[in-house]
């Protein structure tokens, strides 16, 4: 029994061990290792009574297929497990569901498991004191980019955390899922971020950020206003039967005026309250345009953005500060796209099957380009001359868009090259044509 172990325990270890492919020695005599003596581990059974102190692990390793962890510190046929074991990946991704008073918290390993999940108050110290514990294994955090989305990225990138803007318009769960809530939509955005697939948006610089942002609340101003001037021109329609010219409309300051306009007293009243909102308006669109005027000097395209025809000073600072980093831009394509100067369409088969998200983009640029189409059919000839084409081959609204596009192009590349508008290099039935023919 004793020399049927030792040969079972030789064989293993030249099936194992990389000096194991010797011949087994002939009958009549035993063959010593090439170092001169006996492995340690195979020493002791030379004799009866170290046989039996062979360790527990010995014993099952000729019946087995794994070589132990350690056979002896002496023994050329060493395996240490602990210091070739793969440490385990504690990578953490942390989707956030936000609300308008609460935010749901999911956070997922690098294998999909759910570690954990909280709902909390919309409050900074209790969003951060909740991830503190987490913070040296969390990879990155996805934060839905919902409406109030700003305080919670820029709290997030001050504590020190990756942030990732997720859109929520170009992620939609499974829709065969039978139960849905925060939480899953919490993990869900972690599900994504975990197989690098999350859609994400642009995290604008939040110290120019807020100027962008009062462009906007302009274009809210002018629009009060302009409905103002509309209803003080119906009123005047309807009280008299003529018709008050714009110009006219803007020009009333004086309530001696307004007195010889109306008969009726209320008439006069609603009238001068009008004029007096107006006039308000007005001075607070003045100075919201100063407060963006002083900072324009940031945004070095904005200089030559104006020499695109139909982009004045209001809408190139709107074009400037609404476009952000160019680098998000590879192509002119990809900007008019973002412009949503693009045309949406299905097709399959060659035969259309409607149409798709005509409105992912930003919608304040659409309306820049446009305004800034309108404006170059008026003054600008090579403009109207292709304006005038497009709109022969199909309509009005279509050339306008057609227009708007090849000025949003244009302005892509004006501001990444930072050189003025050259119209020979937009509109090709511009350039001198060759003189001279065949032969």
């Amino acid at each position: 029994m004793k020399k049927r172990a030792i040969v079972k325990v030789k064989k293993c270890l030249q099936l194992v061990g990389g000096k194991g492919k010797e011949k087994a020695p002939k009958r009549g005599g035993r063959k010593e290792p090439r170092n001169g003596r006996m492995p340690a581990g195979l020493s002791g059974l030379q004799n009866s009574s170290s046989a039996r102190n062979i360790s527990d692990s010995q014993k099952g390793f000729p019946h087995g297929n794994k070589l132990p962890g350690k056979l002896h510190s002496e023994s050329p046929f060493v395996v240490d497990n602990i210091n070739t074991e793969r440490k385990p990946d504690m990578s953490i991704f942390a989707g956030i569901d936000l609300h308008s008073n609460n935010t749901v918290i999911g956070l997922m390993d690098k294998n999909g498991q759910r570690i954990k999940h909280m709902r909390l108050a919309n409050d900074p110290k209790l969003i951060l004191a909740a991830m503190e514990p987490y913070k040296s294994r969390i990879v990155k955090v996805g934060v839905e980019a919902t409406f109030n989305w700003y305080w919670l990225v820029d709290l997030l990138c001050q504590a020190g955390y990756a942030v990732d803007l997720a859109n929520p318009a170009a992620m939609q769960q499974y829709s065969g899922l039978k139960h849905t809530d925060d939480t899953t939509d919490a993990f869900f955005v972690a599900e994504l971020m975990r197989h690098n697939i999350l859609p994400t948006g642009h995290i604008y610089d939040p110290k120019l950020r807020p100027f962008r942002d009062i462009l906007r609340r302009r274009q809210s101003l002018v629009q009060q206003r302009t409905s103002l001037l509309l209803s003080l021109k119906s009123l005047y329609a309807r009280t008299t039967g003529q018709t008050l010219a714009q110009i006219e409309a803007k020009a009333l300051k004086d309530e001696r005026d307004i007195a010889e306009m109306f008969d009726h007293p209320a008439d006069r009243l609603i009238a001068r309250e009008q004029v007096h909102l107006m006039d308000c308006l007005s001075q607070s669109i003045k100075k919201v345009e100063k407060a963006v005027e002083a900072v324009s000097d940031k945004f070095p395209c904005h200089k030559h953005l104006l020499s695109v025809p139909g982009i004045g000073r209001i809408l190139g600072m709107v074009i400037s500060m609404e476009t952000g980093p160019l680098c998000r831009f590879a192509d002119p394509g990809q900007y008019a796209s973002y412009c949503r100067c693009v045309g949406t369409q299905r097709e399959s088969n060659g035969k259309g099957k409607g149409k798709n998200n005509g409105k992912c983009g930003n919608p304040y640029l659409s309306w820049a380009f446009v305004e800034a189409a309108h404006f170059a059919i008026r003054y600008d000839e090579a403009c109207r001359k292709f304006y005038e084409r497009k709109k022969a081959k199909t309509n009005t609204m279509v050339a306008s868009k057609a227009l708007a596009c090849k000025l949003s192009k244009a302005s892509w590349h004006v501001m990444t090259k930072n050189e003025p508008y050259d119209p020979e290099r937009v509109f090709p039935f511009l350039r001198p044509q060759k003189a001279g023919g065949k032969g």
